[in-house]
């Protein structure tokens, strides 16, 4: 499932979802690397 988040005040990444965190975070990867931050929220139409 593909998912963006937030890293830092105005970086945004999309990638495949790796995981959750305790804290609300979700891990993506985009290739070889893996990235954490918030997720950003969906909009239901």
């Amino acid at each position: 499932m593909l998912r963006t988040i937030t890293v830092g005040s105005c970086v945004s990444i999309q990638g495949t979802v790796v995981g959750n965190l305790p804290d609300g975070r979700i891990t993506i990867r985009v290739g070889e690397q893996t990235y954490s931050g918030k997720p950003i929220s969906t909009i239901n139409r």
